[in-house]
């Protein structure tokens, strides 16, 4: 088995369903996908990027376990994840652009892929070029992690002990490092709102007491 983490996010409808349902039903799908011990963190809401380019963004974090260890194991994991996002209509377009759902991998144990040089190549690469290149394998961890406060501060929810294999960080270390303003932006769903607190354990995607 092996422990993945997950971020998931979207500021596009898909077929009528708002981003926040979307979010929702994702995650409520990760069980039947091969899932298992689900966990995940409250919504939140964070300004897209770059500012005024579209409706803001709902976000989550999800820890789970995956049957497969190993390099083979992390493939089938983004498939799976990739299979998820193909049923709300993501289509990658645009670096960086709006969609109807984003399931990252952030992390599947203490793995790092393909290997040391090229996972601290991408997780070094300068601003501009991060906004024009993607790269064409899996990369872990993912290597905008440490950058994005809209992944970190749902994740310190389930996940703040976790370290980053190549830089030692844990992930409360590294939200904690990130900016005051960039970290104010991210906003918990207000308390009453249907979605912001979701199933926080689940079992193949079944509520567990």
């Amino acid at each position: 088995m092996a422990d993945c983490l997950i971020a998931v996010g979207g500021n596009l409808s898909f077929e009528d369903l708002p981003s926040r349902q979307i979010v929702a039903d994702a995650i409520s799908q990760l069980g039947a996908a091969g899932f298992d011990k689900i966990i995940s963190s409250r919504y939140y809401s964070s300004p897209a990027f770059p500012a005024g380019s579209g409706p803001d963004f709902i976000n989550a974090c999800v820890r789970a376990r995956w049957p497969d260890a190993g390099e083979s194991g992390a493939r089938a994991a983004l498939g799976a994840l990739h299979a998820i996002e193909a049923r709300f209509g993501r289509v990658r377009r645009q670096r960086w652009a709006g969609r109807t759902l984003d399931l990252d991998l952030l992390a599947v144990d203490g793995m790092v892929l393909p290997d040391a040089q090229t996972q601290d190549g991408w997780r070094m690469m300068p601003p501009d070029r991060q906004a024009a290149e993607a790269p064409d394998r899996l990369i872990l961890p993912h290597p905008r992690l440490q950058d994005r406060a809209f992944v970190l501060v749902p994740l310190a929810e389930i996940a703040p002990d976790w370290r980053h294999p190549r830089t030692g960080r844990t992930v409360r270390t590294m939200r904690d490092a990130l900016p005051a303003a960039d970290l104010a932006a991210v906003r918990p769903l207000p308390e009453g709102s249907d979605d912001a607190h979701p199933q926080r354990s689940l079992v193949n995607g079944k509520p567990q007491a």
